[in-house]
């Protein structure tokens, strides 16, 4: 059980068995469900306003077609995201479980842990870069304001100087601190990030036309593009899609906080399709004016404040920035791995635990030298990447075609051979079969692209994974459906 004194309610499970059951992976109780619609939009809000979501926004203006190409596939895209989250948001808003509980509905109670662990690699990997990039924006304000500190940055251990190390470690901490208190200081903080992130935003893009003027501006900010618009702007929706991958296996472990599906929708709504294209158009807009502003296209929002010059923009820019980075490593990059690392020895991992082993794995990374290599990325994304399509494909078949959106919820915490979620021993090894299987074609496809050995599938390797998954899965599940339990369902 955990031992937080801000534990959020939960619905005992009778004769739950301790290897899969403590208070942070039970049943979110009704008194647990205060996620309205703004916490559930300040969510999203706080996973798209990063550093990262700023750079990527403005990518997709690069690509060569025109602005109103790049805003139609923008909103297909992201639509086709909304619909997603909402799929695999249901279950654990119906039954207050988080992502590796939800997982046992397809693997097994046991073979959830293979979901799960992908996931939290995935997810400690990224935290430790996010930390990095704030610790960066951290350098940038100690060096603004006492430039005797640059002799710190002459030295180095193990790839980073003093100073980098002294920010990276104050980041480190700071998010540790928030974090570990629990998921309602999770939701108040993340309720202050997003928002704060766009007075910062409106307030550069207001002070970028003052000095450009709207003349100056375009939303088409690459050369031409060559060949069929259409297959660009389809890739570049993929794009977008592929963006939220991630979150697209684990928004569980947010919705199943929500007050109810209304408030999951709408704010999906909000936080998906309507505020990142307002974040998107705000961030062409301040990127197409640096380029009259400062000679050339800048897309790193801390590089912006930082050329500005006046101490005063700078220090409100960087902690505003630093706010950010915290908010998307809230979302998309503590929480999971929290759940996940937890759900692998309940008995003796909580929520809190299983974050502070996030937070020292995300160090021993190394995630300053793991940017720095674009051939280490190219491969972690994918193989990591290509992997949590197949995963979502087969939870999504699997609960809606197979289960048909009906559990047994005492099931999700029993080693009983009787449990509907048994399988062998704990294992669903035909979802372990169609996931190896999906993912080898996925990745292999990613890999050779990646490298040129074949037409480079570049984002589609989500889709493809996704649909072999289901159709494997599903063809792997067939009769099963017959074998669902005869016991009254939550």
């Amino acid at each position: 059980m955990s031992g937080h004194s801000n534990a959020s309610p939960v619905i005992a499970v009778p004769d739950a068995d301790p290897r899969l059951y403590n208070h942070d992976l039970a049943p979110a109780a009704p008194a647990a469900r205060s996620w309205g619609v703004f916490s559930i939009f300040a969510m999203w809000m706080s996973d798209v306003h990063s550093v990262g979501g700023y750079t990527f926004a403005a990518s997709l203006f690069f690509l060569g077609l025109t602005g109103w190409e790049v805003l139609l596939a923008m909103a297909i895209g992201i639509t086709a995201v909304y619909f997603l989250m909402n799929l695999i948001g249901r279950p654990s808003l119906k039954y207050g479980t988080p992502f590796p509980v939800v997982a046992r509905m397809a693997f097994g109670v046991m073979g959830a842990n293979i979901a799960a662990g992908l996931r939290g690699i995935v997810g400690i990997v990224w935290y430790g870069v996010q930390t990095y990039f704030a610790s960066k924006a951290v350098q940038v304000l100690v060096l603004t304001f006492n430039p005797g500190a640059e002799a710190w940055t002459h030295s180095s251990f193990v790839g980073l100087s003093a100073l980098g190390w002294a920010c990276f470690l104050f980041m480190w901490l700071f998010q540790l601190l928030i974090f570990l208190n629990g998921m309602e200081t999770i939701r108040k903080f993340i309720d202050f990030c997003g928002p704060a992130v766009y007075v910062v935003m409106f307030a550069l893009a207001i002070w970028i036309l003052t000095q450009t003027g709207t003349s100056s501006l375009s939303l088409q900010l690459g050369p031409p593009v060559e060949g069929s618009a259409l297959g660009h702007m389809a890739g570049a929706a993929m794009l977008i899609v592929a963006y939220f991958a991630a979150l697209l296996l684990n928004f569980g472990d947010f919705s199943r906080f929500a007050k109810d599906e209304r408030a999951m929708k709408v704010g999906n709504f909000l936080g998906l399709p309507v505020n990142f294209i307002v974040f998107a158009i705000i961030t062409v807009i301040v990127t197409a004016g640096t380029v009259k502003v400062f000679g050339e296209a800048i897309m790193d929002p801390v590089s912006i404040v930082e050329r500005i010059g006046n101490p005063i923009v700078v220090a409100l820019g960087s902690i505003t920035f630093i706010v950010a980075t915290m908010g998307i490593n809230i979302v998309a990059n503590f929480v999971s791995p929290a759940y996940d690392i937890s759900n692998l020895y309940p008995e003796k991992i909580d929520f809190r635990l299983g974050g502070l082993i996030t937070s020292i794995l995300s160090v021993i990374v190394c995630p300053w030298i793991f940017v720095s290599s674009p051939q280490a990325i190219t491969v972690f994304v994918s193989i990591f990447g290509a992997a949590l399509g197949p995963m979502f494909g087969i939870m999504v078949a699997d609960y809606y075609l197979v289960k048909r959106q009906h559990i047994v919820v005492d099931d999700l915490y029993t080693m009983s051979p009787k449990g509907s979620l048994h399988f062998q021993n704990g294992w669903n090894a035909r979802a372990l079969l169609a996931l190896a299987g999906s993912a080898a074609v996925s990745i292999g496809l990613s890999l050779a692209g990646a490298y040129g050995a074949i037409t480079n599938v570049g984002d589609w390797g989500w889709l493809i994974g996704a649909c072999l998954g289901a159709l494997l899965y599903m063809a792997l599940m067939r009769g099963r459906e017959a074998a669902s339990p005869s016991r009254a369902v939550a």
